[in-house]
């Protein structure tokens, strides 16, 4: 995994620069698959998965690990948006803000003002975002309410909402709680968890896109929750109430 990362940071620094954007996709794909692979996690995809070059495209996904941003990247790779602290990550850090990670500091409300200024930019241009709009991860045997003020700038760019549904298992099917990157679990204890499963089965399904022109951001935050849901059998908690529905 050391010398990966290594391989990560020659490219970013030697090769990236002159590369095609199309190319360069193509590159990050098969990087995150080979970390993939030397974590032992097998992926399973189920549904449409968008094409590399699909253009101006927000996908939305749940999250439960740290490793959910590699997998994703792993097929379709995208310009992510994530909490501030992990640029203060190790060599991850790093390579987050080198490979364009857009940072949201959630303790400021009027952040997300400015990342969504950022957002609309890169979707306006043609770009693939990705955001987790639970804004926390969970264990993966629920699903948090999902925010709709990140969702804003597909509406402005008409973009495509594309939801993903992510879960990982054990061979048999049944939940594998080792990935799970909650409370106050470090990074150095969360990656030792992953290490210790044998095999890792993440399950990666791409549910059918929605078209953002002329939605209210709150109505596709409604849609993608309930899509990704029942993609995963899971109940949601209501936002008011604090009840599960």
């Amino acid at each position: 995994m050391a010398v990966h990362l290594l391989y990560a940071a020659a490219l970013v620094l030697l090769l990236f620069p002159w590369l095609s954007d199309k190319t360069r996709i193509r590159v990050e794909r098969r990087w995150n698959g080979g970390l993939m692979a030397i974590l032992n996690i097998r992926i399973r995809i189920r549904g449409t998965v968008p094409d590399l070059s699909e253009r101006n495209v927000m996908l939305v996904a749940n999250h439960v690990s740290w490793l959910d941003i590699y997998l994703l990247n792993a097929v379709k790779p995208a310009r992510f948006v994530s909490k501030v602290e992990v640029r203060s990550w190790p060599v991850v850090g790093w390579l987050a803000i080198k490979m364009g990670t857009l940072f949201i500091d959630r303790t400021k409300r009027h952040d997300t003002a400015r990342v969504n200024h950022e957002v609309s930019d890169v979707l306006s241009n043609g770009g693939c975002i990705a955001v987790f709009p639970e804004g926390t991860t969970s264990n993966g045997s629920m699903l948090r309410p999902f925010h709709a003020s990140l969702l804003q700038p597909a509406v402005h760019s008409n973009s495509q909402l594309w939801p993903a549904a992510i879960r990982y298992t054990h061979a048999d099917g049944s939940l594998n709680l080792a990935p799970a990157y909650v409370d106050e679990l470090s990074f150095g204890d969360s990656l030792a968890s992953i290490l210790s499963q044998a095999i890792i089965y993440a399950e990666l399904e791409f549910l059918p896109p929605i078209r953002a022109q002329g939605r209210a951001r709150r109505e596709l935050a409604r849609d993608a929750e309930y899509a990704i849901a029942r993609a995963l059998n899971l109940e949601v908690e209501n936002k008011v109430a604090g009840i599960m529905v």
